[in-house]
């Protein structure tokens, strides 16, 4: 699954729908001089010289009307499909945006491919590919559907030229389109790595394949050469994917399991300069990074965007890593500072690690669980220390993280695995009912505190969190036996054996 930029907390009011119309109204522009260009290409390598771009255009009018309208239907059927099913959606220009370059680069790469190859060779599952990665798997079945319907357009209603070896193939394109990219969206939503991602070019021209073999064989032909194109091109499909697809992370800040895992790296720079700087925070974000994963994988959430989300957490301690318990020595700088002051500085680190993460260009969803994990919680530990020194009158807000509360369940899960690894430091005795009894305490007081009011989270789930974090946590702190104080003195080399 993938997360992009997403409207969270926007609506889609009058203003954005306004927005919107014209930002599709621009991109069907934008798409008609594409096609312009295409047919203009086509003239130049018309063997006919007499007929020229403005020549065609003129004889040839009423078709390439119906070409514009065509194109006009389906940018319709994409508007229309968003506004029921997705409007948020909408409210972020980015994201129309990232839809018509989607399809524009499709467009682009298939036409060349068919004007100095063939039908064939096409790599048609291109945009579904990238549609499944940077959009949902919904999505990328529309883009799929709509990409088949332009390029069929484009073939019939323009200059285009196939040769009369392949005429019944570009009749047959929709069908091989189609059926290339719904392999393509199946089969690489299961995939994880970029090594498979370029396997699935194997699966993905097994259609394409078929339908060369009953084409060519029909005509009487021979097949060898179309089968040889047909593997070209779903090869290309999966390495043009593999080529763009950090070109459209980077251009549109989208999220997709192949980033998550590149942020999650040690070597990643955020992460190089927490482990430089903070290695006890570096640590309890690796531990938290394995509950949350464990988490997630019995809540069926997405395991990669959890164990980032864990990574990057706590990563605004690094503006003063100093006063922070993981990362301290011997010496506690708030014994010289007052309970006030020392909770600022607590407290802050939620907000420095939503600014730090985004400064860097990084997912915004990581920055909202960052400022997200720790809710509207009390400090408890300034609080009362507050206490003591003001005779109770303490206002315990002046002492609470501002928020927002988690607003999804990845930030839920973080909140409490957070927690919860930090208190199985401070525990005696790590048993699993002592371990338990901490965790259930955590989650209850969270619950008595409604930090759980704003996201989707079941007393299922909660459970499911609970039983999981006492399963890895008394797994990761599990007991040893003790070993003898033996010194064993090494045999000296001169003495001599006994025979």
């Amino acid at each position: 699954m993938m997360y992009s930029e997403a409207a969270e907390g926007k609506k889609f009011g009058k203003s954005e729908c306004v927005k919107s119309i014209f930002l599709f109204l621009f991109n069907y522009l934008v798409f008609l001089g594409l096609i312009a260009f295409f047919v203009f290409f086509n003239t130049l390598k018309s063997p006919e010289e007499d007929v020229a771009f403005g020549v065609y255009v003129r004889t040839n009018i009423s078709t390439l009307g119906y070409l514009a309208a065509s194109v006009f239907v389906l940018f319709v059927v994409i508007y229309f499909y968003y506004i029921f099913e997705d409007r948020a959606f909408l409210a972020v220009m980015k994201n129309s945006q990232l839809v018509f370059t989607l399809l524009g680069t499709g467009l682009v790469v298939c036409y060349f491919f068919g004007v100095f190859f063939n039908v064939y060779a096409r790599p048609s599952a291109l945009t579904a590919l990238l549609a499944l990665l940077l959009l949902r798997r919904r999505d990328a079945i529309l883009m799929n559907v709509v990409f088949a319907m332009l390029m069929f357009s484009i073939d019939h209603f323009s200059n285009y030229d196939p040769g009369i070896d392949y005429a019944t193939a570009t009749d047959c394109y929709p069908v091989i389109a189609f059926s290339e990219g719904m392999v393509a969206i199946f089969v690489g939503s299961k995939v994880k790595t970029r090594l498979r991602s370029f396997l699935t070019g194997f699966a993905i021209c097994i259609p394409v394949l078929i339908m060369a073999s009953c084409i060519e064989y029909n005509k009487g032909g021979g097949i060898v050469w179309p089968l040889v194109y047909g593997v070209e091109g779903g090869m290309l499909s999966a390495v043009f994917f593999m080529a763009l697809l950090p070109v459209f992370e980077v251009i549109f800040n989208c999220v997709t399991d192949y980033r998550l895992r590149e942020l999650t790296d040690h070597d990643a720079p955020l992460m190089r300069e927490l482990r430089e700087k903070a290695m006890g925070t570096f640590n309890h974000c690796i531990v938290v990074a394995h509950l949350a994963e464990a988490c997630a994988i019995a809540l069926n959430e997405d395991t990669a965007l959890a164990r980032a989300a864990a990574y990057y957490h706590d990563v605004g301690k690094l503006r003063q890593p100093e006063y922070f318990t993981e990362n301290q020595s011997g010496y506690n700088p708030h014994n010289e500072l007052s309970p006030e002051l020392s909770v600022d500085i607590i407290r802050s680190h939620a907000k420095d690690g939503y600014d730090l993460i985004r400064s860097k260009r990084l997912p915004k969803i990581l920055a909202d669980i960052a400022v997200q994990h720790h809710g509207t919680l009390p400090i408890k530990y300034f609080y009362a220390k507050a206490l003591k020194m003001s005779d109770g009158e303490v206002n315990i807000e002046n002492f609470s993280y501002p928020g927002p509360k988690p607003q999804s369940k990845i930030a839920a899960i973080i909140m409490i695995a957070d927690a919860s690894e930090a208190i199985s430091r401070t525990l005696p005795e790590r048993t699993p009912e002592k371990v338990e009894n901490a965790v259930r305490e955590i989650i209850e007081e969270r619950m008595d505190l409604d930090q759980f009011d704003e996201c989707d989270i079941t007393m299922r789930d909660l459970t499911a969190i609970k039983e999981t974090i006492v399963s890895c946590l008394t797994g990761v702190y599990h007991s040893r036996i003790r070993y003898p104080k033996i010194k064993i003195k090494r045999k000296n080399e001169g003495e001599e054996k006994e025979e």
